[in-house]
Formats: C-alpha cells, structure tokens, sequence
C-alpha cells in the first residue's frame, strides 16, 4: 500500500482546526436561525428562504460554515500530525453541532413519530405516522407521513425508548441525538483496530471517517441512524477480524452484524465480506460453510430475537419498498430514468422509465456483489502466491504476509459493496456517504476519488432540510447521466489498456 504524505506542518494543522471549528459553529448559528425546528415548514424554493426575516443570514452562515468544514477536511486528507490530533479535533469540530438544533434533515422527527406510534400499541410497519396519531406528524416531512417505517426493530425500539424516557418531542429528539453520538463512539473505538488490521495509519483513518462534514452535519446534528448502523457494522467487522476462526467470536460478530442489518438493512451487503475475514487459514469451500455457518447462525439469532421480542416480526422488510418514494436526480439510476424521460417526451413518448432503470440497477447491483465478493475470495484462495495478493489488493509490495494481507482484500471488498450499493440505489441523501466512507478510510489508497464526492455532498442540503436536488431536476439528470457515461468510458479504455499488454504478450 501506498504510504499517505508526510504530516502537515504545525501552521497548517492549526489554521485547519480552527477553521474548521469556525465552520462548525457558523453552521450551528445557522440551525437556529432557519434549521429544521419543529414549527419550520420545509422552504419551498432557496430563493423564499433568502426572502424571509433571518434568510440572508441563514444562508450566508450555512454555506460559508459547509465550505470551511469542507475545506479544512480536505486539506488534511492525506494524514494528520497524529491519531490523537484527529480525533481531539474530530470532537471539538462536533462540539457546537451537539447543541444545534436539527438540520440538513427532518428525518429525526420520522425516527421519533416511529417510536410514539410503537409506544403507544401501533405497529409502524402497517401504518404510516400521520393515521397512528403521532403528535408531532406535523414536525414530520410530507413525503414520509403516510408511509410505514422502513427501520428494523432494533432502531424502532431504540426510538421507543427515546420517546419513553424522553417525555416529548424535545426530549426524544436529545436522546435519538445521544443514541447516534453512541454509535459514533463505537466507530471511533473500533476504527484503530481496523486501521492496524489493514495496514494504514490510524492517524489517517480516524480523521476521513470522522471529521467528514457529513458526519457532524447529518450523523451529529441530524441524529441520524445511519450512525448507529456505522458503529455496530464496524464492532462486528472488527470481532471478526481480531479473533478468526473462533466460533464464539463468530458468533458475536454475527449478531453485532444482525443488529446492524436491524437498524438499517443496507448492512447487509456487508455480511458476505466478514465471512471471509472469519476464515483463519485455507480459504476452502468446507472452511467457508463451517466458519460461514457460525457467523450467519449469530446473524440469524440477532434477526429472530430482536423481530420475535418486539413482536414486530420481519414487517420492516416490507416498508423497505418505499424507501424508493423519494425521486431525485442525485441517485444515478434515477438521474439515467429522467433523462430517458425527457428524451421520450421530445418524441411525443412517456417511457416512464424511472421505475425500469431502477429494477435494471437493483439487478446489476446484485451481480457487482456477486464479482466484489466472488474477487475477493479469489484473491485470498490464491493467498499462498504473496505477489498475487498484493496485486489483487492494489498494494506495490513484494512479499506481502498473507495474514497482514487478509483484513485489507476483506475490508476494502466490504467498502466497494457499500460503495456499489450508495451508487445504484433508487434513492440517495448526503448522508448515505458515510456508509462506505469509514471502510474506504481503512483501505483507500488514493482517496480523491471518495473524499471529492463526500464533500459535494455536503452542500446538497440546506439547514431546514430542503434538497437542492429538488430545484435542479432536469440539469442535475442531464449532468449526473453524463458523468456516469464519462466515468464508463474512462473505465472501459483503462480495462482495454491494461489487457492490451497482455494480449499482446
């Protein structure tokens, strides 16, 4: 693996700390002047916003404290001074956003009219929050009140007893903040583990995966549950890498990984890839099924326990069908199904092609992780071969171990799925970048190309939580279309060049 660069200087370091922490404060001023408070109605447009009493300064505070976030992360993206340094300005960053009020997303008030509604004796995997009585539907975005929670049990309950001890809106919405804050702090526990594991400098790891704009913004101060799902994934990744083979610590994994796949299914793309750290020596098919079938038997455990104690049963994998109900052109298959809209209607056509192109992406996005995970085990069964791993894992080093080798093929597949998984969904919101953000942090070793999209994404949202995804339809179709066919171009000449040698030879 590639080396990051050497460690900024003091005057860098500092200048980037503090700017950051600037930019976190000015985004925490901009959340009480116009964040998504209880009685603040969605913005129809950005241009009403900046017309309302507080909306120039709203603005101005959101995007001067969003570019400098931005521009401090980016700046250390290749290492900090040290492991410490990142993580002491990981949490000063995240200081002002702990008592924001929420923004960049109304989904927290989702999370807690979904906890209400279970509280109170109604199952919200068959009703939506608005027919269950919730009192704060109104809080609640529109698109979301009358559809079922598409959360496994384990978030639902977790909700419910924010509700419970939280004894109204305000309450609840603290408590959500701290579960969220609690899951973060068990990604940032299990991150130098993992980073040892994988051969990079923890010092690196520990400042993209947690001082991402992304992460204070939506993970912090949106609370939302994509933090909980991070912390359990990376506790389950971690057991198993630690301890393979052990059937005990297998077990544990799989339920750390069940737990996580019950907050937010989306986890359970990675499942497949902690099979394969599990496995100590030979890669076999006798050793995948016996180590496999550990890990999986705790996985399933989690699933049964949790669904059968909340007498929820497996009801959340039906509201999982309207997690798609959002359409906005910052999800590529949905940005492809505009424009093949667009294009139909010059004609006098209405493909209506959206609904197509994503059950077409949902498909490729199966057999992408059929090929990550069908690589990686490649990859490790011709592990006795070093120069082959280190090929395969993208490392320029002779006479790799095979044991350092395993965690880094293993996690860096892992990261590939989420990224996979991000890019063909039906649906995408900023905050879905975290998913493969902390795993692309342990094994990346060029990060422009996942660090560049990350902070874009920062921008997306407005404090009160409009998309700006919502007001630029058609050119954001146009433009995210076209670079999806530039990026298959320049991936299909690569493969072509680096085949030509070979052929020839």
């Amino acid at each position: 693996m590639t080396a990051p660069g050497p460690p900024p200087g003091p005057w860098v370091a500092r200048a980037a700390r503090y700017a950051g922490l600037a930019g976190a404060v000015l985004l925490t001023v901009a959340g009480y002047l116009g964040g998504a408070l209880p009685d603040t109605p969605l913005g129809a447009t950005p241009a009403s916003i900046w017309r309302t009493p507080d909306g120039p300064a709203t603005l101005t505070c959101w995007l001067v404290g969003t570019a400098l976030l931005v521009g401090a992360w980016w700046s250390l993206r290749g290492g900090t001074p040290s492991t410490r340094w990142a993580y002491v300005t990981a949490g000063l960053w995240a200081l002002p956003l702990l008592v924001a009020p929420p923004m960049g997303s109304r989904d927290v008030y989702s999370y807690a009219c979904q906890g209400w509604t279970y509280a109170h004796g109604v199952d919200p995997y068959a009703v939506g929050v608005a027919a269950a009585g919730c009192p704060w539907v109104d809080a609640v975005a529109p698109i979301w009140r009358d559809t079922p929670a598409p959360y496994g049990p384990v978030f639902v309950l977790l909700a419910a007893l924010a509700v419970t001890l939280g004894g109204g809106l305000t309450g609840t919405v603290v408590l959500l903040r701290v579960i969220a804050v609690a899951g973060l702090l068990l990604a940032a526990i299990c991150l130098p583990g993992l980073a040892r594991a994988a051969g990079v400098p923890t010092r690196r790891a520990a400042w993209l995966a947690l001082a991402a704009p992304l992460v204070g913004v939506h993970l912090v101060a949106g609370a939302h549950n994509d933090a909980v799902m991070l912390g359990l994934l990376l506790g389950g990744l971690l057991l198993v890498i630690r301890r393979p083979g052990l059937p005990v610590a297998l077990l544990l994994a799989g339920a750390l990984l069940g737990l996580a796949v019950t907050v937010k299914a989306s986890a359970v793309v990675v499942v497949p890839f902690a099979v394969l750290a599990g496995m100590p020596g030979r890669y076999t098919v006798r050793a995948l099924l016996r180590h496999g079938g550990w890990l999986a038997g705790g996985l399933f455990a989690a699933l049964l326990v949790t669904s059968t104690l909340s007498g929820l049963g497996f009801g959340w994998v039906g509201g999982l069908t309207h997690s798609g109900d959002s359409e906005q052109w910052t999800s590529p298959p949905t940005a492809v199904g505009f424009v093949v809209d667009y294009a139909g209607a010059l004609v006098g056509r209405d493909p209506r092609a959206v609904p197509v192109v994503r059950a077409v992406a949902l498909l490729l996005l199966v057999g992408v992780l059929v090929v990550l995970w069908w690589r990686a085990w490649g990859a490790l069964r011709g592990s006795n071969d070093a120069r082959r791993v280190a090929r395969v894992e993208g490392a320029r080093v002779e006479g790799a171990r095979v044991e350092g080798a395993r965690p880094r093929v293993v996690l860096h597949g892992a990261a590939l799925a989420l990224v996979a998984t991000v890019v063909l969904s039906p649906v995408f919101h900023p905050w879905y970048a975290t998913w493969p953000l902390a795993l692309l942090a342990l094994t990346a070793v060029r990060t422009t190309w996942f660090v560049l999209p990350v902070a874009v994404a920062a921008f997306l949202a407005l404090p009160d939580g409009t998309n700006l995804a919502r007001f630029t339809k058609a050119p954001g179709a146009v433009a995210m279309t076209a670079l999806l066919l530039t990026l298959t171009v320049i991936v299909l000449l690569r493969i072509a060049h680096r085949r030509g040698p070979t052929s020839r030879s």
